[in-house]
């Protein structure tokens, strides 16, 4: 039942060139930051990577994209990484862009063991007709393209009480060969606390993992975390890797905002 690993290296080691990684993260908000960069000291390549976005250029899975280590990205938002842009639009990296709810619901129906799901996301648009380019050659000619999916039309209750007939698009579950997370708290079971808003894919990023890593900022014994208080179960959880105080508190900001000094 102890999960506990000595090192980021040697939680990763075993992940293989041309795996599926579901990340946790928003932005650079809760990103398993020292997992990435253990894979990065791995050499590790040709992966593919579920998350919600890929960081920026010069940190979180940024810098897996900036040598090349990834070669196709399942994600909602990428627009805070100039060299993200720059290999989806020459043709080195294949990109399928999913609604971020939906996203979200496929990452959580892999880890529920539900194959596939209906929702009313996408419908009428190329997310459900098919066409988005999920690759480009380097003359900007799209060779790889979404293909059609399922829709099927569902008596659902309106918004006056009455039942009426509306169009759903079926998307499929995603499960990922490795989860790679980062929590708050966690103990040697591999049950996880995130903290306010860096909990928001982590879960996620969890249940879908086959086999999830889990850094944690501060390591706890079994029965000192309260069981209400807790986000992600041990049994998401294979690996736990607990962070130096000085790897805990690395944490970028994506985007500084201040305000101007009073009486400057």
């Amino acid at each position: 039942m102890d999960k506990v690993v000595s090192s980021a290296a040697e939680a990763v080691a075993d992940i293989p060139d041309g795996a599926t990684l579901s990340v946790g993260g928003f932005g650079l908000c809760g990103i398993p930051s020292v997992l990435i960069a253990a894979l990065l000291e791995a050499g590790t390549t040709d992966l593919e990577a579920v998350s919600n976005n890929c960081g920026v250029d010069d940190w979180g899975l940024g810098l897996l994209l900036g040598q090349k280590r990834i070669r196709r990205m399942i994600s909602s938002y990428v627009g805070e990484n100039k060299e993200f842009a720059r290999q989806y639009l020459s043709g080195e990296l294949e990109v399928e862009l999913t609604p971020q709810g939906t996203l979200a619901e496929r990452m959580r129906a892999g880890g529920s063991g539900i194959p596939a799901f209906f929702t009313a996301t996408g419908v009428g648009t190329q997310v459900a007709d098919g066409g988005l380019p999920w690759r480009y050659d380097d003359a900007g000619n799209v060779v790889v393209s979404s293909p059609p999916k399922q829709t099927q039309v569902f008596s659902t209750p309106g918004p006056d009480g009455g039942m009426v007939e509306k169009e759903f698009v079926l998307e499929h579950a995603i499960v990922a060969d490795f989860g790679l997370v980062r929590a708050w708290k966690g103990d040697r079971h591999g049950n996880l606390v995130y903290r306010d808003s860096a909990r928001n894919f982590n879960p996620l990023a969890a249940m879908c993992g086959r086999l999830t890593v889990a850094e944690v900022e501060e390591l706890v014994e079994p029965g000192e975390l309260d069981p209400n208080e807790v986000h992600t179960p041990g049994v998401f959880v294979q690996r736990v890797v607990p962070l130096t105080p000085e790897q805990a508190a690395d944490k970028r900001i994506e985007k500084r905002t201040v305000r101007p000094k009073e009486g400057a």
